[in-house]
């Protein structure tokens, strides 16, 4: 296949359009605060002291306070036991003052992560993890989306892709990216195929992709020789040296539109959760409008 003649794609900028979305979502906040007195505010959790989680949880906690969002911090031990944890989640859920719960995964291969994310009361779920907010996802029901798949849709939109009729395909199969990914595309009506680790002939699916998900957490792993000319190329994809999971050279030459990493999908996935956190404020103080 020849890429010679394929323009050179166009980038979706979510700094950009993730530092408006702050914006908004900081006017939000200030408006609920001069109607009830009280700020939205977002409990971050974090278990042990894994440095990348640490600079995750410290990132957020700035933005939150970029956007008017109080933040409160539960750091606990690397050895706090599934049981302690939900107990601690379940007090925040029980907590007035606290309106969103993040919970920083991973959280340890002793701790059984699913239960903790049960443990987040749905009206709280802001980052979409629980099991209510991907049936919400799936059955076009009002709740919270996961926030990088609800990120990406935002970013999608704001490039005018219409999805109607496309075929979209999701590599990676998360609870929390790959799945919800694809449920969210299939309400757009989009026609969905999920690729996975046991998929055989990945790039037979991939090439005949109008839009593309990669979301595997292997750095550079698909090629521009693997995409459809033309197709939107989204890199959900985060690995160490600031490198996604896309190969950007050769896939910025066959696709139209393509996110760069970093500064694509990472701040939508931010501003996706500060959105979400004033939301949940806003409904629980009744101050919806």
């Amino acid at each position: 296949m020849s890429h010679t003649t394929s323009p050179t794609a166009r980038l979706m900028d979510g700094t950009a359009f993730a530092r408006r979305m702050v914006e908004e979502a900081a006017e939000r906040a200030a408006a609920l605060a001069a109607r009830t007195g009280r700020a939205p505010c977002l409990a971050t959790v974090l278990v042990g002291d894994d440095p990348a989680s640490v600079t995750y949880v410290r990132m957020k906690r700035n933005r939150c306070a970029k956007a008017g969002v109080q933040s409160r911090h539960i750091a606990l031990p690397a050895d706090t036991t599934t049981a302690q944890l939900v107990d601690a989640i379940g007090e925040l859920s029980d907590d007035s003052g606290v309106h969103g719960i993040l919970l920083q995964h991973p959280v340890g291969p002793h701790i059984d992560e699913r239960a903790a994310f049960e443990a987040i009361a749905p009206e709280k779920d802001v980052d979409g993890v629980t099991a209510h907010s991907f049936a919400a996802m799936s059955l076009g029901m009002d709740g919270f989306a996961s926030c990088t798949p609800g990120g990406i849709m935002q970013l999608l939109d704001h490039y005018d892709v219409d999805l109607t009729g496309k075929h979209a395909v999701v590599v990676g199969r998360s609870a929390i990216l790959g799945k919800p990914m694809g449920m969210l595309l299939l309400g757009r009506n989009a026609t969905v195929t999920y690729c996975h680790s046991r998929t055989t002939d990945l790039a037979a699916h991939t090439s005949e992709a109008d839009v593309l998900i990669a979301a595997v957490g292997r750095p550079r792993f698909l090629h521009g020789d693997q995409l459809k000319p033309g197709a939107v190329v989204i890199d959900a994809g985060y690995n160490p040296g600031n490198v996604g999971d896309v190969d950007f050279p050769s896939a910025a030459a066959v696709a139209s539109l393509i996110t760069p990493v970093p500064g694509g999908v990472g701040p939508m996935t931010i501003a996706t959760l500060l959105t979400q956190t004033v939301d949940a404020a806003t409904r629980q103080l009744g101050a919806a409008g």
